[in-house]
């Protein structure tokens, strides 16, 4: 117990879908939530309804790839309530251009930014306090797509293969100080990212039911997790193929994303960007 709070929880991407999942299947007494996602407004009637269950927290208004603000906050957020549990949820889909042409630079850019880049920046904006205290937790929201790439998402494919990657690193460097690291590889989600994934999705389960099977891998601190099972599995026993069979199967996953409406501008000025 590390302070009046028997958990204190930092969660980014927590304003809808499997965000706003996690933190519902987590409340409950003696937990504190720090939500964060770029606006605050959704975030607070999901602390409202948190606080009802008898958990309690704040909400912060933060775009993940400004390493400066995150990592202030996380700090000042550190001091008055030690982490033990970080959630590295936040993150951003796009596929190719029209017509099957390639991806829009400011789509891959964001991609990079935000699910690789913002979740750098989440985990080491904390991660030194969990260290010199010996305990705490790390989970990266990865996905499927990170385990076998989807010919249709390249960016996004890949930005979630490199935190599989960093997560392993991660856990071999932090395990003698008592830091576990959870790597989390969700398959299809119904949530508003899912709605824009205009193909096949195989297993898709609601956000609550993936929430549940999330939060059981993280109290295990499981070092790996993915799911659905079947769907799971099928990745891993094709990826032993060779590359030309495995590819044969990648046919029937063809894609098209429609754009996040949170990004139509693309001149719009992003953090770190001129």
């Amino acid at each position: 117990m590390t302070n009046e709070h028997d958990r204190v929880i930092v969660l980014t991407g927590a304003s809808g879908g499997i965000g706003e999942a996690l933190a519902r299947e987590f409340s409950g007494a003696g937990t504190y939530f720090a939500l964060i996602a770029r606006d605050e407004t959704r975030l607070l009637p999901l602390l409202a309804e948190l606080k009802s269950t008898g958990s309690d927290g704040e909400a912060k208004g933060i775009d993940i790839r400004d390493r400066d603000a995150l990592h202030a906050y996380l700090g000042d957020l550190d001091m008055r309530k030690p982490v033990d549990l970080v959630i590295a949820n936040a993150g951003v889909t796009a596929g190719l251009g029209p017509n099957r042409t390639r991806e829009p630079d400011e789509d891959s850019d964001r991609q990079i930014d935000v699910n690789y880049r913002g979740v750098v920046n989440t985990v080491t904006g904390v991660i030194d306090g969990m260290q010199k205290r010996g305990r705490g937790q790390v989970v990266l929201v990865s996905s499927l797509a990170g385990m076998r790439a989807l010919p249709d998402m390249p960016s996004y494919s890949a930005t979630k293969a490199a935190l599989i990657a960093y997560g392993h690193s991660l856990r071999g460097w932090l395990k003698p100080f008592g830091v576990s690291v959870t790597i989390i590889c969700p398959g299809f989600v119904t949530s508003p990212m899912s709605a824009r994934h205009k193909g096949a999705k195989p297993f898709e389960m609601p956000a609550d039911q993936a929430a549940v099977l999330m939060h059981r891998a993280i109290a295990k601190r499981k070092a790996f997790y993915a799911f659905p099972f079947l769907l799971a599995l099928g990745i891993r026993l094709q990826n032993l193929l060779p590359t030309r069979l495995g590819d044969l199967f990648m046919g029937g996953f063809d894609v098209e994303i429609e754009q996040d409406p949170r990004y139509r501008d693309h001149n719009r000025k992003e953090p770190g960007k001129s």
